[in-house]
């Protein structure tokens, strides 16, 4: 659901860095699944395995009904619901939800979490989490949103995060990047936070994905501060996300698995990335390991 006026539709002049090659290319891959802002009347399938990097929420997978009759005794059977998935900006009821599907985003590191998802929802005017429309429960089943890491540089969360990522990276050219990045260049990198049920309907992705850069395109113009402003022209984002590696990498066509569509993109865009493995590993493909990924990506302004 839009959370701004139809107004603000219109092609901004000049056009922000949101509009760069970069979020062009982010759109170009969500074109691939057609999918609308609001999806009516989504069938999901809801099992009791855990979700996306194990939140242990209820995991829905979208199922095909486009050729198969109605069936109320199988609906019954097989536990298949209707779901309206609509997007609302972030509030603080969202706190346990937002936790729960971010609580391995620095794998089994001790950190400020409970910090990190106070920023996240603190910052209402760029941020959007996917709920299901008249839910009593009010879970959250995907978050996506992007943080000034200069502008909250002094926050706890933030400083732990920075440190986790300088150690894990070994990689003497690489941690000089990112240090660099997340340093003297603070003010201008976006750390780029998508996090999602595993089977959440991919339909979902590209207005999820319009909606943030949208967001940041209106926070260069609408925010009260010129400082606030300026906060939300990024020119590089940074995103950590969890990948697979085959364990014989040289003998396999494709070494990498990515967990989500979109981080393939993100990849081949990056000026720099660099993998370091899990400590806690988890359930993952044949002959396969799971892998934190860390991708700096210029966003061209």
């Amino acid at each position: 659901m839009p959370r701004r006026p139809t107004r603000h539709r219109r092609l901004l002049k000049p056009q922000p860095c949101t509009f760069s090659p970069f979020a062009r290319s982010v759109a170009f891959v969500a074109a691939h699944y057609k999918a609308k802002r609001h999806i009516p009347s989504s069938r999901i399938r809801m099992n009791e395995s855990p979700g996306s990097s194990g939140n242990g929420f209820v995991n829905p997978a979208m199922e095909d009904t486009s050729e198969r009759p109605e069936s109320s005794d199988e609906e019954e059977f097989e536990g298949v619901v209707q779901a309206d998935f609509a997007f609302f900006d972030p509030k603080p009821v969202d706190f346990h939800g937002v936790k729960l599907l971010l609580q391995t985003y620095l794998d089994d590191e001790e950190w400020d979490l409970s910090g990190f998802v106070e920023l996240i929802l603190g910052q209402t005017t760029v941020g959007t989490v996917v709920k299901i429309e008249n839910d009593e429960e009010d879970g959250v089943y995907a978050v996506a949103t992007a943080l000034n890491m200069g502008r909250y540089k002094d926050n706890k969360c933030m400083v732990e995060l920075k440190d986790f990522l300088l150690k894990a990276c070994q990689e003497e050219n690489m941690r000089d990047k990112l240090r660099s990045l997340v340093g003297k260049q603070a003010s201008k990198v976006g750390l780029l936070v998508s996090q999602r049920m595993v089977n959440l309907p991919p339909q979902l992705l590209p207005p999820l994905y319009d909606a943030l850069f949208d967001e940041i395109s209106w926070a260069t113009e609408d925010e009260p501060t010129e400082e606030l402003r300026q906060s939300f022209c990024f020119k590089f984002y940074l995103l950590v996300t969890k990948i697979y590696k085959h364990k014989n990498a040289d003998q396999k066509k494709e070494a990498i698995v990515y967990a989500k569509p979109e981080d393939e993109i993100f990849h081949k865009l990056s000026l720099w990335s660099f993998t370091f493995p899990l400590r806690t590993q988890q359930l993952a493909p044949h002959e396969a390991t799971k892998t934190i990924q860390v991708n700096g990506v210029s966003d061209g302004c």
